[in-house]
């Protein structure tokens, strides 16, 4: 039997970076953009003939890592279709705030949920919600043949847990679906996170530390999706309602906020009910107050208020007004972007957005402004990215929207490897996906490296191979230097501290000081984590200035 490839993709950004989402997907006779998160249209129209690079485009959903060229590509090219569900469609024009928008009707066409719609002869794409952001799709895309129904499943960004203001992907709709091709997000790699309503949990004690040692918080976030996500955490949950603070919502995120008052109908049923009851987000009667910010506001604070700012302009006077200290709270990820960008100064990076960071080196010198990060994921972890492909069976698997190391751990995994067969795209290079001949198993990419260990007069020492150096994540343990060692069952797990980690440890907060009954003063706190078993905080890490009834003082004080 011949071989039969009526599958391709050739991959304009597969998400490392700041290159952002495209990806053409070609199928029999039709060729198929999904997403456009370039930055600019260079690598598109490259045509002598100036003719668009697709048939249609379909955007996942409306971040700008996978949206913002849209509006380029739809005034390059007027008549090409541009897809998206109905809520993504209404959301897309915060990408370009300033921006003359054509009618929104032609400039996105909404599709439903749950519907086949045939944009073509034999030629069909279904939509059910992905998670991640209200209005983000997973797709089907189906072409029908004489000899067979080729089909691709393109995830966008998705998560499989329930956020705040949206569901997650619903698995059991898609199990079995056995799909030629998954096109599947692994922006966390293999790494295993918490539950999300445990890590909303661990922020929300972060906040209510910071509240309560007199601290103002400022969150820089997105336009769209963490910061609403944000002020509904807080509106919500039991450590604040009730709570004598305000809480500032700069313009930038207040656009996403008033978008998503329109966006009603397709937000949960239990915030549909919420917003029955009391206000979604703008309220100055009910505790804790939501306001769009008004800087002036907070030089007259009688109680610590929480900012939340658009993390890509300057951010930097907010820290300065006022004599109360400040922390601001940074994600995971961005975090990572930021020791990132900082560690290829000499390379030929994009500039970064935080480089508002940097103007505070004074503030955070003096202790008036403190730097913490926390996760609040919106992607699956590794767990969640190989309960989706082992549902979903599919033939091909492509990873994009991650590190280059990331996805490489996730296509070393054997579990993977023997079932599927995995591709890691890089920009510019066409993967060709065919259907029903003998496939080579590429080798997995080097990921365990074996060192030697070395007992002496003072100590330990490990000695690892040189090789481990050429991955970039090594620069971040080498910048510290500084291991955490601990036991896992019967093996030795070794983790990196990071700057910020160490900086922690090394000066506890000023609340700690003279006799105050807190963590960094009991006997059981081990940092970071409390090791009293009738503690509700067992086993969590916890900060210095932390509290709870258990609390024991130490026999011997901690050196301040």
């Amino acid at each position: 039997m011949s071989p039969v490839s009526e599958l391709s993709c050739l991959p304009y950004g597969v998400g490392h970076a700041d290159e952002g989402v495209c990806l053409q997907l070609q199928m029999g006779p039709h060729r198929l953009l999904l997403d456009c998160g370039l930055l600019n249209l260079r690598l598109l129209d490259t045509d002598a003939n100036h003719q668009p690079p697709a048939d249609w485009v379909l955007c996942s959903h409306a971040h700008p890592d996978h949206a913002r060229a849209l509006l380029e590509l739809h005034t390059t090219w007027p008549d090409l279709p541009i897809l998206s569900s109905e809520a993504t469609a209404e959301l897309l024009p915060l990408n370009w705030p300033d921006a003359a928008l054509p009618n929104g009707a032609d400039f996105c066409q909404p599709l439903p949920w749950r519907q086949a719609i045939a944009i073509a002869d034999g030629l069909t794409v279904k939509l059910w919600p992905a998670g991640h952001l209200v209005g983000a799709a997973c797709m089907l895309l189906a072409y029908e043949t004489p000899q067979r129904r080729y089909t691709v499943f393109y995830t966008g960004d998705y998560f499989l847990s329930n956020a705040r203001l949206v569901e997650g992907l619903p698995l059991d709709e898609l199990r079995g679906l056995k799909p030629d091709v998954l096109i599947v997000e692994g922006s966390h790699g293999t790494a295993r996170h918490p539950h999300r309503r445990q890590q909303e949990n661990r922020l929300a004690d972060q906040i209510k530390q910071a509240i309560a040692t007199g601290h103002n918080v400022l969150l820089p976030v997105p336009v769209l999706g963490l910061g609403q996500e944000l002020v509904m955490l807080l509106r919500s949950h039991h450590h604040f309602t009730g709570q004598a603070m305000t809480v500032w919502v700069d313009p930038w995120v207040a656009r996403g906020c008033d978008a998503y008052l329109q966006l009603m109908p397709h937000l949960p049923n239990t915030v549909q009910n919420f917003a029955r009851h009391q206000p979604l987000f703008w309220d100055d009667r009910i505790l804790p107050w939501v306001k769009r910010l008004d800087p002036t506001a907070l030089e007259v604070q009688e109680n610590p208020a929480i900012v939340i700012g658009y993390q890509n302009i300057d951010l930097s006077d907010y820290v300065r007004w006022g004599d109360r200290p400040w922390r601001i709270l940074l994600p995971d990820d961005l975090a990572a972007q930021v020791v990132d960008a900082g560690l290829h100064l000499d390379d030929d990076h994009p500039q970064l957005t935080l480089d508002w960071l940097q103007i505070l080196g004074p503030e955070f010198e003096s202790g008036h402004v403190h730097l913490e990060t926390y996760l609040l994921s919106a992607h699956s972890d590794g767990a969640g990215t190989t309960q989706l492909i082992h549902n979903l069976r599919p033939h091909h698997v492509i990873f994009v929207h991650g590190s280059p190391q990331y996805l490489a751990d996730l296509a070393g995994l054997e579990d993977l490897q023997s079932r599927y067969k995995l591709h890691l795209p890089s920009a510019g290079q066409v993967v060709s996906l065919p259907i029903g001949e003998t496939f080579l198993q590429p080798a997995a990419p080097e990921s365990v490296f074996e060192g030697e260990l070395t007992e002496g007069e003072e100590g330990i020492t490990l000695t690892l191979p040189r090789e481990i150096q050429s991955d970039p994540r090594w620069n971040r343990l080498a910048d510290t230097g500084v291991v955490q060692i601990r036991w896992q069952g019967d093996d030795l797990i070794v983790r990196g501290i990071s700057q910020q980690s160490l900086l922690r440890q090394a000066a506890p907060p000023a609340a700690v000081a003279g006799t105050v009954q807190c963590c960094f003063r009991c006997v059981y706190w081990r940092q970071p984590r409390c090791t009293n078993p009738r503690s509700p905080l067992y086993g969590f890490p916890v900060a210095a200035e932390g509290y709870c009834p258990e609390f024991a003082p130490a026999e011997k004080q901690r050196n301040l």
